[in-house]
């Protein structure tokens, strides 16, 4: 029965041995394996068995990328200001060999390969430099540390600098000159939107002068047009009335004319003519000798003419 018991537990310790040596390497992973304390070989992914007692499993290694925020490091920048900035790493393991037996400590080594690194790069830029360089600064220090990780088969894919802490005063002093900064632009818009509101109503005024001024052009053209057309109808109608007088006149005359008045009825029309040209200014008439006969008109007409002057 003893026996039968021992048999039994052999056999119990045997599977456990056996299934211990059953191994599966998940996905994105990697086992460093050794033998008698040497290595021996990497298990990919899959199904693998090893040895008992004489292989063990030295490290597992994960494959994905992965990210390390480290705490902000002191440094000094080219004139003189002391800042703190915190960086990410982004990395990640290509040879789990040299990152089990590259580095004792892979991450603190990263951590303190950065923090030199990155005083090295600051070191050489002022503080306007740094503010405003972000990229550069992360370009160099990836370059740096890929270089320098590479021995420990890490490969460092991107550097970020998370925060850049300056000191209180320089904090101060920039936030003073942000305002001022704001102040101008909204002092220099200000500016602007006046001088554009002046010469806007400067050019309403002149083109308000402009109109008023085509306006009056026009009137007066158009007084001047009416004028000319008042003027125009008046010499007409003065042309008309000679020209009716004058039509008179002849109608008079060929009237005589075919009347075939005597020698006493030509002398009288004369008579009248002279009374006429007279007209009050004249204090003698000077009478023709052919109608020196008719006295009694004749003494007529002189009279009308002392009248009128007197």
């Amino acid at each position: 029965m003893g026996a039968l018991i021992g048999v039994v537990i052999l056999v119990i310790v045997i599977v456990v041995i056996l299934v211990s040596c059953i191994k599966i390497v998940p996905q994105a992973n990697a086992f460093v394996m050794e033998r008698l304390g040497a290595y021996q070989g990497t298990w990919e992914v899959g199904l693998h068995f090893k040895m008992p007692l004489i292989d063990r499993v030295a490290k597992r290694v994960l494959l994905k990328e992965q990210v390390v925020d480290f705490a902000p490091q002191p440094v000094i920048t080219k004139d003189n200001v002391t800042m703190r900035i915190d960086t990410v790493v982004f990395f990640q393991i290509t040879d789990p060999k040299l990152f089990a037996y590259g580095v004792e400590n892979p991450i603190m080594a990263i951590e303190n390969l950065t923090a030199t690194t990155l005083r090295n790069i600051i070191g050489d830029l002022e503080l306007d430099e740094t503010l405003t360089s972000r990229e550069t600064i992360n370009t160099k220090m990836r370059a740096s540390l890929d270089i320098a990780t590479d021995p420990w088969g890490i490969k460092v894919n991107r550097v970020e600098l998370k925060n850049i802490i300056p000191p209180q005063a320089i904090q101060d002093a920039m936030e003073k000159q942000m305002k001022a900064e704001r102040e101008r632009r909204e002092a220099i818009l200000r500016a602007e939107g006046e001088k554009k509101s002046t010469i806007l109503v400067a050019e309403g005024k002149k083109e308000s002068a402009i109109l008023d001024a085509e306006a009056e052009k026009q009137a007066a053209i158009l007084r001047a047009e009416a004028k000319k057309e008042a003027t125009i109808k008046e010499a007409e109608g003065q042309a008309e009335a000679i020209m009716k007088i004058q039509q008179a006149n002849a109608d008079g005359l060929r009237f005589l004319k075919e009347s075939q008045p005597d020698q006493a009825v030509l002398q009288l029309k004369s008579l009248e003519a002279f009374a006429k040209a007279a007209d009050g200014k004249a204090t003698k008439i000077i009478i023709p000798s052919e109608i020196q006969g008719i006295a009694g008109l004749a003494k007529s007409v002189v009279e009308v003419a002392s009248d009128k002057n007197e």
